[in-house]
């Protein structure tokens, strides 16, 4: 067992997806997956393990932002040696997105602090697994969704009163989220694969929403695509 997860060795298969939602973890598990097993209940962060189309595969919930995401893949890659992660998560569409598009992160520019850290003060920038992408990018078209390919921002505030959003919409960041840089940048150090694939859940100009149901257990094409990634 690790500090965050209490399952044990080879409870948690090499393929996981990371809902932000615990709850989308076990949504997850109860609507893909055959024989779920939980295996974490750890602050109700859930975690599932059970099988998709024959494939061993988890869902595991991080929580909001950065610091949450990396206490949980840190430990998911170091402890149980998960060797593909892709977030499924939410985001806040700008630019030319719509509500409810599916967005493929290529990489996540951010503000946040802990990328420096991470990096001995560079400004390094994370990117997703480039073959992960490939297959991604290929599930979405051939299920004929409204989606995007590009990059997307991972700030620290979701209550942000400054420019950002202007500066970042004039430069083709598709959409605002909260964890993905972390992802990729924990994968760069662990020689993992990685990939986000968020649904815009909110848009930032307009304050168009889902609702917190939809949020919590909709979004079903994002989580099909993203098995289709990871065990394609």
């Amino acid at each position: 067992m690790s500090i965050h997860i209490a399952a044990q060795s080879g409870d948690i298969a090499e393929t996981i997806l990371l809902p932000g939602d615990p709850l989308r973890a076990q949504w997850i598990a109860e609507n893909f997956f055959e024989n779920p097993v939980r295996y974490n209940t750890v602050r109700n962060m859930f975690g599932f393990t059970g099988t998709y189309k024959g494939h061993r595969v988890s869902a595991q919930g991080t929580g909001m932002g950065v610091p949450s995401l990396s206490i949980y893949v840190n430990e998911l890659f170091n402890d149980y040696n998960v060797q593909t992660a892709i977030r499924v998560g939410t985001c806040g569409g700008i630019g030319k997105t719509k509500l409810r598009d599916v967005v493929i992160a290529m990489a996540a520019s951010t503000d946040s602090g802990t990328n420096r850290r991470a990096t001995g003060g560079l400004d390094y920038s994370p990117i997703a697994n480039y073959e992960l992408l490939e297959r991604a990018v290929g599930s979405a078209r051939e299920r004929g969704l409204d989606f995007h390919v590009g990059g997307i921002a991972t700030m620290d505030l979701f209550y942000d009163d400054s420019n950002a959003v202007d500066v970042l919409e004039k430069l083709g960041v598709l959409a605002l989220e909260m964890e993905t840089t972390g992802l990729y940048t924990l994968a760069a150090k662990y020689q993992r694969r990685a990939l986000t694939i968020c649904t815009v859940s909110d848009m930032v100009r307009t304050h168009e929403a889902t609702s917190s149901e939809e949020r919590e257990t909709g979004f079903r094409a994002m989580v099909e695509v993203a098995l289709d990634a990871a065990l394609g």
